[in-house]
């Protein structure tokens, strides 16, 4: 028991203490000692004592030799303790005002992991997916023989996949809705944007059945158009994917269309 009593009361000791020093480096006018350790701070990972004294040191330093490494070292303390948000601003702050800084090529890959980092679920806004993917693409075109350059182009393809997927989210709601008169826009638009779409399938599938439902409930004046443009697509299907599983089902869409068109599939043969 007094053993452990000994064991608590040393660890005790040794924070008191811990903090007693760090207390005294805030305190402290010798900046040269603060950023020393500020640095050490950093290297073992106590990132918020190393940020708060960053934090201090980057009004100091501004406009000297060395604020770049401090923009950079605050940068990394603030990754570290996940404010990605912060970080991103002196990273690019240490681009801006240092752009032949050694810690230049670092900064751009992190401005570009960093908004990565930020990223949304899919379901969200994708703005900062999109942000993230152009300054990652600047890292590749600055730094092409980087080490990093594989890592980055993984990055850009999960966040590309990410995009790809809200847009087919956005193009199905609309479809779910039965609001097939948007959802012929909509899944238009994801199409023409992904062309090589994992869901390009279903979402040719999806604006097919959109058109085909708009021409059969539509006015009479607009009917026609609408239903020629529902054998189209139908065309388009088929000769992308000749052994869908949506096949049944569409050649039913076929059917019914082309008797409302009066399509003679083998005449048109004939005459071309």
């Amino acid at each position: 028991m007094k053993k452990r009593f000994f064991v608590i009361g040393l660890i005790v000791t040794l924070i008191v203490s811990a903090c007693g020093d760090y207390n005294k480096i805030l305190k402290s006018t010798d900046y040269e000692f603060k950023l020393k350790k500020a640095v050490e701070y950093y290297e073992e990972g106590e990132f918020v004592r190393a940020g708060s004294l960053f934090q201090e040191l980057v009004n100091i330093y501004r406009g000297t030799s060395r604020a770049d490494q401090i923009y950079y070292y605050y940068a990394k303390s603030m990754m570290g303790q996940r404010d990605y948000l912060m970080a991103t601003h002196y990273f690019k702050s240490l681009l801006k005002e240092f752009p032949g800084s050694q810690y230049s090529e670092e900064a751009q890959f992190m401005v570009g992991y960093c908004s990565y980092l930020l990223s949304p679920k899919p379901r969200l806004d994708q703005t900062v997916t999109r942000e993230a993917i152009e300054s990652l693409q600047l890292y590749i075109n600055l730094y092409p023989y980087s080490d990093r350059v594989d890592e980055a182009n993984r990055l850009i393809d999960e966040l590309t996949d990410k995009l790809v997927y809200k847009s087919y989210l956005n193009a199905r709601l609309y479809f779910d809705f039965e609001n097939y008169k948007a959802a012929v826009v909509a899944l238009n638009n994801s199409l023409k944007e992904y062309p090589d779409s994992q869901y390009r399938e279903e979402l040719m599938y999806m604006l097919l059945k959109s058109k085909y439902l708009l021409a059969i409930n539509s006015v009479e004046d607009k009917k026609q158009e609408r239903l020629s443009s529902a054998l189209d697509e139908y065309f388009s299907f088929v000769d992308e994917y000749p052994e869908s599983k949506y096949k049944r089902e569409v050649d039913k869409f076929y059917g019914t269309v082309a008797d409302l068109l009066n399509y003679d599939e083998q005449q048109e043969t004939n005459i071309n």
